[in-house]
């Protein structure tokens, strides 16, 4: 799919059993705020998935070294409807930059990765999971500078959007990227249309926690999709059937998250 938005308009449609989106974008559907234009969007949570984490890329060679620093350069937001350029604009619109001060190419990632190393972009936007692989194939070739957050970037742009918070990208993730990074991440939320049936959520939720353990086989990042995160992460309300599995497993379910 064209990813986040369009993901939560597809669930709210029922085209959709299921779809993955970033949190800032679910809240943004469930509400009717941003993008979906006084839409508010028939979905409800199903379950909590993993955090991304926005990576700002450039190479060393390049003079950006603060967020700030892209006004008057050639970027790419994400392509348009993706989650990372729904954030993205969040973000600088968050720290006091208009997103007509930089020349927005809106690429995908293997897109922005490759405009990277030919030069036609001076830095690319991905809010994925730590070590994607688009940066991974730019850093054996190239060496990359992922830009940091200050404390007080980190303080106005959560301020902007509660459903971010201030993490690191660990050191050693990518080549030559040995420190840490401060950066901003937010959670994926496992989103679906909310009159979806209420047993047929319950079945999805429990397979899927059920068998955790053979999705971490797969990507080390299913560790973050437990019940005990659905309750603490979720940014819009859980579906009954996500309600029932919780509360069978004697899970305290907030009000907050009950529609």
């Amino acid at each position: 799919t064209g990813a986040s938005v369009e993901n939560v308009k597809l669930a709210s449609k029922g085209e959709t059993v299921v779809g993955e989106v970033m949190g800032d974008v679910a809240v943004a559907g469930y509400n009717g705020t941003s993008k979906f234009k006084g839409k508010k969007q028939k979905i409800l949570s199903m379950a909590i998935m993993y955090p991304n984490l926005l990576q700002l890329v450039t190479l060393k060679k390049n003079p950006i070294t603060s967020v700030e620093q892209i006004k008057g350069k050639t970027i790419s937001s994400g392509s348009p409807g993706s989650g990372t350029n729904f954030m993205a604009e969040i973000v600088f619109k968050a720290l006091g930059i208009p997103l007509d001060s930089y020349k927005d190419t809106r690429l995908s990632f293997t897109e922005s990765s490759n405009a990277l190393r030919d030069g036609t972009i001076e830095l690319g936007t991905w809010s994925v999971g730590p070590g994607t692989s688009s940066i991974m194939d730019l850093a054996t070739t190239h060496d990359i500078r992922i830009i940091p957050f200050t404390p007080e970037q980190a303080k106005k742009v959560l301020a902007a959007n509660k459903t971010y918070s201030s993490v690191e990208l660990a050191g050693g993730v990518y080549n030559g990227v040995d420190k840490p990074v401060p950066t901003i991440g937010v959670w994926n939320v496992l989103i679906c249309q909310k009159s979806l049936d209420t047993d047929l959520v319950y079945k999805l939720v429990k397979a899927l926690y059920e068998h955790n353990d053979y999705l971490c086989k797969i990507h080390p990042s299913a560790a973050y999709t437990t019940p005990e995160n659905a309750v603490k992460y979720s940014p819009i309300p859980l579906h009954p059937g996500t309600i029932k599995y919780l509360k069978e497993k004697g899970i305290k379910v907030p009000a907050r998250l009950i529609p």
